[in-house]
């Protein structure tokens, strides 16, 4: 599987690049959209993303209904929801991009339309495509024409669909494609998660892309993420998942949205899994001790007399710092004593012939 690269550095397996996805969880307040990007900063994300859009060419005011979990976010309209937070304008993005740089983390912004592709440009160092949009093919080819990296959700699309933009993406010379595993449900149920999707986009598509999960279960009650674990086992390169400060909040994406504790968990425990999957090249040196007092080594199970024959009845296999390790065995059987050998003393070379 490719790795991810981005900023002169390598995110790899155990170690993904990792996107706070606030989205339009500041409600349209640009403070709280700053307090979020704090509270990413200290969680521990590499990228704090919002989204950017306008209702009025995002969706239908009459025939695009809801697909989310309405008990959560009772909107029944995709059109009034994206109403209530498509309030910030390109000064706005500016200014929050110009903050995420004064606090070390990188701006990131999913465009939903022509325009936004436009003006986010200059702000950020990769697009994001939705999962929505992944047959979008004029988006698509605006966003290659900018050649920069891409990141795209594949949520609710066949194979054949994510074939046909990866080559929509890749002949417009897009330096870098990673394709994230999503599912379209908010929020997905675990039973939903087909994490093992991860491992099949990998043998797929693989050889000409990174893979990378957007996650939308909800986090449990200890704020533990076992999908996120499980996806970056299984291969992920770039996490996403929604943010907010309040997981309580209704509406939108809050209630299945992670918080900075839960990420700043999150990003030990992928610092502990890196401790304990180690280096590739096996250490023998941190066992040395252990290669020399624990294994059997062969000693006398009886006196022995110059000239006897050494055998198994007269031989035993014992943990030992001294003596011939029992993997010698074989070379010593049927050789000659040349000594008196005392009942419990470790076997040397130099005792027989």
């Amino acid at each position: 599987m490719l790795d991810f690269h981005l900023n002169e550095k390598t995110y790899g397996f155990l170690n993904p690049y990792l996107i706070a996805e606030i989205g339009v969880n500041h409600g349209g307040d640009i403070e709280l959209a700053k307090k979020l990007i704090d509270l990413a900063k200290a969680g521990g994300a590499d990228a704090a993303k919002f989204q950017t859009y306008k209702a009025d060419t995002l969706a239908s005011k009459e025939t695009a209904p809801a697909y989310w979990d309405t008990s959560e976010e009772p909107t029944q309209s995709q059109h009034e929801l994206f109403s209530k937070y498509d309030v910030f304008g390109e000064a706005d993005y500016k200014e929050l991009k110009n903050y995420c740089d004064q606090q070390g983390i990188d701006f990131l912004s999913t465009p939903f339309d022509l325009e936004s592709v436009d003006f986010l440009d200059p702000l950020m160092p990769l697009f994001k495509v939705a999962s929505a949009d992944l047959t979008n093919i004029p988006l698509l080819r605006k966003i290659a024409s900018k050649k920069k990296p891409v990141l795209m959700s594949v949520g609710a699309s066949s194979h054949e669909e994510i074939q046909r933009s990866i080559e929509i993406l890749l002949e417009h010379d897009v330096p870098q494609l990673t394709i994230l595993h999503c599912v379209l449900n908010y929020p997905t149920p675990q039973s939903h998660a087909q994490l093992a999707q991860i491992p099949i986009l990998a043998e797929k598509f693989g050889d000409r892309v990174s893979i990378g999960y957007s996650d939308h279960v909800r986090p449990n009650p200890d704020g533990s993420m076992p999908a996120l674990e499980t996806a970056v086992f299984a291969g992920a390169r770039v996490i996403e998942k929604h943010f907010t400060d309040d997981k309580t909040a209704k509406g939108n994406d809050h209630y299945h949205a992670m918080n900075s504790e839960d990420l700043s968990n999150f990003v030990a425990k992928l610092e502990q899994l890196r401790e304990l999957q180690g280096e590739q090249k096996l250490n023998l040196e941190i066992q040395k001790t252990a290669t020399i007092n624990a294994r059997r080594r062969i000693f006398a199970a009886a006196d022995i007399a110059a000239g006897e024959k050494l055998s198994e009845d007269n031989l035993i296999a014992l943990r030992g710092n001294q003596g011939l390790e029992i993997s010698e065995w074989d070379s010593v059987l049927g050789k000659t004593a040349t000594r008196d050998i005392s009942h419990g003393d470790a076997i040397n070379y130099s005792d027989f012939s």
